[in-house]
């Protein structure tokens, strides 16, 4: 049996419910995750699909470190991320990195290209500052954009150019896992495939493994080895991407697949996409 790269046990976050600058009244609190268990293997990629809501963001973010478990552990390679700290978090870190949904918010707007892929490099010394140029373009190819692009800045490229560029930031560290939250849900649907490419590419050649956060059935099973469906912060079913698409055994993921659109996924805008 092969070990997975990454393992989340009986994962717990909840919120105090706390008035804060963003909710301006105080609630009961909420259990966003509660008691989540999956894991992801090396070079393979798992979809994890649920409504607005479902708690699927917010596993994404904990894996990443920018929620705080309440409870539970995440084992990178069978260390405990949620227990290091210092430079050890720091360098864990650096191999799991993140895809956003929107590129408008998550790229800098007054920075060119060029720097935008370079600074995680520069900020964490992974090169020398001579050679760090060099990663640059090699990001770009990595992504298949001109290297032109480096001189540009996010406004000046297309929605689909600014995923990819979000993409390329996140495989400058070299990492090992990526966490994709809905990373084509703000594209056409014809940009969509090729971002989907994109990954299935990255994961063939660089051996990536992805965490793929998705409200969209349809785009989960294309790109997904094994699927986790999540509902009001817990995993309802897991299992191979094909079983839980033809044979689903809970309700609720019945009902996601009778919601989604009686439409034939055309393999030609899945297949050799480029741009």
């Amino acid at each position: 049996m092969k070990e997975e790269l990454l393992q989340v046990e009986q994962l717990k976050v909840y919120f105090d419910g706390k008035a804060n600058l963003f909710s301006r009244t105080a609630g009961k609190g909420t259990k966003a995750v509660d008691g989540v268990s999956l894991s992801i293997g090396a070079n393979e990629i798992h979809g994890l699909v649920g409504e607005s809501g479902s708690g699927k963001s917010t596993l994404g973010r904990a894996i990443m470190g920018l929620n705080h478990p309440t409870e539970g552990r995440i084992l990178f390679h069978g260390t405990d991320l949620t227990r290091l700290k210092g430079k050890e978090r720091a360098q864990a870190r650096m191999k799991i990195q993140m895809v956003f949904q929107d590129p408008n918010s998550s790229l800098p707007p007054n920075m060119k290209i060029g720097r935008i892929l370079a600074e995680p490099i520069l900020i964490n010394r992974l090169l020398p500052k001579q050679k760090v140029g060099d990663r640059v373009l090699e990001l770009l190819r990595l992504v298949d954009l001109p290297e032109e692009f480096s001189n540009r800045y996010p406004h000046q490229l297309s929605g689909g150019q600014k995923q990819r560029i979000a993409v390329a930031r996140a495989m400058a560290l070299n990492p090992e896992l990526i966490v994709a939250d809905e990373p084509t849900s703000a594209l056409d649907v014809s940009v969509q495939a090729q971002i989907l490419n994109l990954l299935l590419e990255l994961k063939e050649k660089q051996g990536l493994s992805i965490l793929f956060i998705s409200h969209n059935l349809s785009v989960v099973r294309h790109v997904s080895d094994r699927i986790s469906v999540m509902k009001q912060g817990k995993i309802v079913e897991q299992g191979p991407a094909e079983q839980v698409f033809r044979h689903p055994s809970d309700a609720y993921t019945k009902n996601l697949l009778a919601a989604v659109p009686k439409m034939r996924i055309q393999e030609e805008d899945y297949e050799g996409a480029a741009g």
